[in-house]
């Protein structure tokens, strides 16, 4: 029988962009508040929301994410025009906004969303500075992903 991981902890987590750790090497992460409408909410608390070909750009001082799909409750309002993937502001202090200003500019970094969860009721996204993997980065990851895969299989065999 599987034993439980989270030992009573609830998993906070609504959505995780896995792709993002395949497609780029992560030098830094930031934390993000979110600024939606109370539809969006809705579905994120129903675990609506998927982040796989989603972006973060910065324009005019302020970051802003693009493409995050968060799909709309079917009870929700018929008065309210519910685009599920409008582009939505992120809510950063000025000193986070001219790093990754810094890094996007003058690096060449790219602003990769990694997850979304919740914090005290708040909707927050993990934003990772990365740059972009090449063919044979990914190819190398998978095999070493394989290879520790197959060390873990000889032990637990070894070790009854």
């Amino acid at each position: 029988m599987a034993k439980p991981r989270n030992k009573g902890k609830p998993d906070n987590t609504i959505a995780v962009n896995r792709k993002a750790t395949h497609d780029y090497f992560i030098e830094e992460t930031f934390e993000a508040g979110l600024s939606l409408e109370g539809w969006e909410v809705k579905s994120l608390r129903a675990g609506r929301a998927n982040l796989s070909e989603s972006y973060v750009f910065v324009k005019n001082g302020e970051a802003w994410i693009l493409g995050a799909h968060i799909t709309p409750l079917q009870s929700a309002s018929t008065h309210i025009n519910t685009h599920p993937i409008r582009t939505r502001k992120l809510l950063l202090h000025n000193y986070e906004l001219n790093k990754l200003i810094g890094a996007v500019e003058r690096r060449g970094f790219a602003l990769v969303p990694l997850s979304m969860y919740w914090i005290r009721g708040r909707a927050k996204l993990k934003i990772g500075v990365g740059k972009g993997k090449k063919q044979h980065d990914k190819r190398a990851d998978l095999k070493e992903r394989d290879w520790k895969r197959e060390k873990e299989r000889l032990f637990k065999d070894k070790n009854y």
